[in-house]
C-alpha cells in the first residue's frame, strides 16, 4: 500500500460524496482500514469484508454504488465474483484492485465486467478519481434514463395547477403539509387535471426533493414489461433480456416513485407491489436476490379505486396501503376560477416554446373558455391554445357553451373551420382569402377540393 495521503475533509467534498455508499472487499485488514477511513472521510457511506462470502451477505441486505474488489481473495475469486454480479442483478461499477496482474488477468478484469483495474500500491488520488468517475457515470445513466422517459411522455403535458380557485387553494395547501411527511400519498382525479404536476410538488417540497422524482404511466406498459419496468431484471431472465438492468425503483432510490394510473396494474403485480412497499425491497426479474430501497411512492389514479376493489381487480390490502393520505384534485368545470388564469398561463408559456407571439385573451374569448366543461381538464384546454396559437387566433365556433358542441378534435379540423370561416369573410374570393390565410391560392384550392370530397 502507498503512503497514506491529506485526506480531504472539506465541505463541498463531504457534499459531493454524501449520497453514496461503498462496499470495499480485500482479505488484507490494513487495506480495508485504509480505504474505509479514506472514503469515509469524503463523506459517503463504507462497509468492508474480507471476501466475496461475507461481501454477498452484506449486499443482500444494503445499497451499493460501487464494490472496490480485491482480486487475491481467500474462497471465491474476485473475478469469479464479479461475473457473478453481472450476471444477477448487481449494476451498479466493480473496481478491481491487485497487487499481481498482468495483461492477461486485466483483460479479463474487463470482460467481466470491471470498470476500472487498479495496480497496489496505489496513491489515494488513483481510488479517490476512480470512484469520482464511477460516481458520476452512474449518475448520469439515471438521469439519461428518467429524462428519456420524461421526454418520450411530454406530448400530455403535465401543467394544470395553476390556483386562482379556492377549491384548488385547499389542494395546495394540502399537499404542502403532507409533503414532508415520508407516507404513501394518493392522488386521485379525472384524466387532465394535473395529477403528475402535483406529485412533483409532494416531491419537491419534501427531504427527497434533491434526489430522483421518477414517473412511470402504468397503463403505458405493456402487462408483460411491467414488473422488468418497475423491478428490474437480470440478463437472460425473458426473450430479449441480453443484459442486467435496473429498475425504476432502483433509479428513484432516495427520491420519489410516481405511479401514474396504478389502477392499471395487473393483479399479480400489486401484489409485488405491496411488498415493495411494505419491505422497501425489491426482486429483479429471474433473480433469486432482493436488493433494498429507499423510496417514496406517489400513486395516481382517474377510477374510483374503492370501486375496483368491490369489483376484484384491486387488491384491498394495497389500495388501504396506498390510501394512507389522499389529495383530490376536482375537475377544471368545477374551479372556473382557474380557466382563463390557466389559458393565459399556456398561451404565454406554449407562445415562448413554439416561437409565436401570444394570442389576445379578450372578455369574448374567455367568456366562451368559462362556458364550456372542459371533459379533458387542463391537457384539453392546453391543447386548444396549442392549435389556436398555430393557427393565429381563436377559433369562433369553439368552444361551444357547456352541454353544445365539443371541441374540434382534430387539426386539421380546426384549420377547414378557419379557413371556411375567412373565405366567408371575403365573399368566397379565393385570392383574398388565401393571401389573409398566409397561403398560395393553389394550396387554398386544393383544399377545398379535399373537403369537397369528403363531403360525398
Amino acid at each position: 500500500m502507498g503512503a497514506e495521503q491529506h485526506i480531504d475533509k472539506s465541505t463541498e467534498t463531504r457534499s459531493a460524496w454524501s449520497d453514496y455508499a461503498v462496499l470495499v472487499v480485500d482479505d488484507e485488514a490494513g487495506m480495508r482500514s485504509f480505504l474505509q477511513r479514506a472514503l469515509s472521510a469524503r463523506g459517503c457511506a463504507v462497509e468492508v469484508a474480507d471476501s466475496a462470502e461475507s461481501a454477498a451477505v452484506l449486499l443482500a441486505d444494503a445499497h451499493f454504488d460501487v464494490i472496490v474488489l480485491d482480486i487475491a481473495l481467500p474462497g471465491k475469486a474476485g473475478i469469479a465474483w464479479l461475473r457473478e454480479l453481472r450476471a444477477g442483478a448487481f449494476s451498479g461499477d466493480v473496481v478491481l484492485i491487485t497487487a499481481f496482474a498482468d495483461m492477461e488477468t486485466a483483460i479479463d478484469a474487463l470482460r467481466a465486467g470491471a470498470a476500472d483495474f487498479i495496480l497496489k500500491p496505489f496513491r489515494v488520488d488513483q481510488i479517490i478519481n476512480s470512484l469520482t468517475r464511477c460516481f458520476e457515470r452512474g449518475r448520469l445513466t439515471r438521469e439519461n434514463y428518467v429524462l428519456r422517459r420524461e421526454v418520450a411522455g411530454l406530448a400530455g403535458g403535465t401543467e394544470g395547477l395553476v390556483s386562482q380557485s379556492q377549491a384548488l387553494r385547499q389542494v395546495w395547501s394540502l399537499i404542502k403539509r403532507v409533503a414532508p411527511t415520508p407516507s404513501t400519498v394518493l392522488i386521485q382525479g379525472e384524466s387532465g387535471v394535473g395529477k403528475e404536476l402535483a406529485a412533483r410538488a409532494l416531491h419537491q417540497m419534501s427531504a427527497r426533493a434533491e434526489r430522483p422524482f421518477v414517473p412511470v404511466n402504468c397503463a403505458a406498459v405493456s402487462a408483460e414489461l411491467i414488473e422488468s419496468e418497475l423491478f428490474g431484471h437480470v440478463k437472460g431472465a425473458f426473450t430479449g433480456a441480453s443484459d442486467s438492468r435496473s429498475g425504476l425503483f432502483t433509479y428513484a432510490n432516495g427520491g420519489t416513485l410516481f405511479l401514474d394510473e396504478i389502477g392499471e396494474l395487473p393483479l399479480a403485480l400489486q401484489t409485488k407491489l405491496l411488498r415493495a412497499l411494505e419491505e422497501q425491497r425489491v426482486r429483479p426479474v429471474g433473480s433469486t436476490k432482493e436488493i433494498p430501497v429507499d423510496v417514496r411512492v406517489v400513486a395516481a389514479t382517474n377510477r374510483d379505486l374503492r370501486v375496483e376493489v368491490a369489483a376484484g381487480r384491486f387488491r384491498q390490502d394495497l389500495y388501504y396501503r396506498l390510501e394512507v393520505l389522499t389529495v383530490i384534485i376536482p375537475p377544471l368545470r368545477r374551479r372556473t376560477d382557474d380557466i382563463v388564469p390557466l389559458a393565459e398561463h399556456f398561451n404565454a408559456q406554449l407562445a415562448a416554446r413554439l416561437g409565436l407571439p401570444p394570442l389576445p385573451m379578450t372578455p369574448e374569448v374567455a367568456a366562451r373558455l368559462v362556458g364550456y366543461a372542459w371533459p379533458g381538464n387542463a391537457r384539453e384546454l392546453r391543447n386548444f391554445i396549442e392549435r389556436a396559437l398555430i393557427l393565429g387566433h381563436f377559433p369562433v365556433e369553439a368552444p361551444a357553451a357547456q352541454g353544445g358542441e365539443a371541441l374540434p378534435l382534430t387539426l386539421a379540423e380546426v384549420e377547414r373551420r378557419h379557413m371556411e370561416a375567412v373565405l366567408r369573410q371575403c365573399g368566397g374570393n379565393k385570392t383574398q382569402a388565401a393571401e389573409l390565410l398566409g397561403v398560395s391560392r393553389k394550396t387554398l384550392e386544393r383544399k377545398c377540393t379535399e373537403w369537397a370530397t369528403d363531403a360525398e
